[in-house]
């Protein structure tokens, strides 16, 4: 793929964004998880910040959840919850992410004894604290971890409609696809789309397009996380584009994971040409070598976007996103001063 002129470099650097597929623990910089580490010296994760991008390569999608785990095991109280959530907004303020729907598997910090109500807590206090501190808007997507089977889901399910935190917004699915059909999951979801949570499942990713349809028809999916393979099945882009159901589509992360071959192969050129909405998202940022201003730069080169394309793609997340209207209203505005201020700049160069 082509190079990208400095100038765009520039421009998604400072463009306002959203961003709606990112997850809690995989957001963690090697600045946050060697920290994590040296306070917990038994784990296998290394200490030295250098040495995490080897152990960051992963071998296929299985190698990939193996080590996410050992991060997830890092997190061991309410304070370590607190400062990764903290130090995670204060990174993203630093790519001018404006806000964020934070994928949180609260199953992975109880089940290793954090209690429940603390979890909550803590990721609350670091909301409160990320918008006055960072000026960054953050809420949460409870997700299963589907690999731990109809326990995890039942006590997410539980956590997410009884105990709700301030900032909850939706309910999810994440872990791997292959031999974890979405179907189980239907009445977890009914319950919580029930109690007025917005449906956001992982599917069609390391599966096939099958997949998808499956997290439409069983779990009301309401936005797709990943949904790479929907390319592969013309009706059901179709549908999407219909029914305006969005793709959060992570580009380096489905390489990486290898449910891509690489950059070249990936399909968010067909499903936009199709009319499937899309978002760009990092999923797992410094696990995957990557952050979301990177993220804006890779779909720039794939769909041949210049500065008003990419503050198009800013638009298109703010409108998939759960934020309220009047928010809504206010970052879409923001981006549009920005591009407007930007091209003004130009002109007069």
């Amino acid at each position: 793929m082509d190079e990208i002129r400095p100038g765009l470099r520039d421009f998604a650097a400072g463009l306002p964004k959203a961003e709606l597929h990112v997850h809690h623990v995989g957001s963690a910089s090697p600045r946050i998880v060697a920290e994590l580490a040296g306070r917990h010296p038994d784990s296998p994760v290394p200490k030295d910040p250098a040495e995490l991008a080897e152990y960051f390569t992963f071998r296929d999608f299985a190698h990939f959840i193996e080590v996410y785990v050992s991060v997830v095991d890092l997190v061991r109280d309410a304070e370590d919850v607190r400062m990764l959530t903290y130090e995670v907004a204060r990174e993203m303020a630093g790519q001018t992410i404006r806000y964020a729907e934070l994928t949180v598997t609260p199953y992975g910090f109880t089940k290793r004894g954090i209690p429940e109500e603390a979890v909550m807590e803590a990721i609350e206090d670091s909301r409160h604290a990320a918008a006055r501190d960072f000026g960054v808007a953050l809420n949460w997507c409870f997700d299963i971890p589907g690999e731990l089977g109809l326990p995890a889901a039942e006590a997410t399910a539980r956590m997410a409609c009884e105990l709700r935190p301030d900032g909850l917004v939706s309910f999810g699915l994440g872990g791997p696809e292959i031999g974890v059909p979405r179907g189980q999951f239907a009445p977890y979801f009914e319950r919580a789309v029930a109690e007025g949570l917005r449906s956001v499942p992982h599917a069609g990713e390391s599966s096939d397009a099958q997949s998808v349809w499956d997290a439409l028809d069983a779990l009301r999916a309401e936005r797709v996380g990943h949904g790479i393979r929907s390319a592969d099945d013309p009706a059901l882009m179709a549908h999407l584009a219909e029914r305006g159901i969005p793709l959060e589509v992570c580009p380096t992360s489905n390489v990486a994971t290898q449910s891509v071959a690489s950059l070249a192969d990936h399909p968010l050129p067909r499903l936009v040409a199709a009319g499937v909405p899309v978002t760009i998202n990092s999923d797992d940022p410094p696990m995957f070598g990557t952050d979301l201003t990177s993220e804006y730069l890779v779909a720039a080169r794939l769909l041949e976007l210049d500065e008003a394309g990419l503050a198009a793609l800013a638009r298109s997340a703010v409108d998939a996103s759960f934020l309220d209207t009047p928010l809504k209203s206010r970052l879409t505005a923001e981006i549009d001063d920005y591009l407007t201020s930007w091209q003004r700049t130009e002109e007069q160069l």
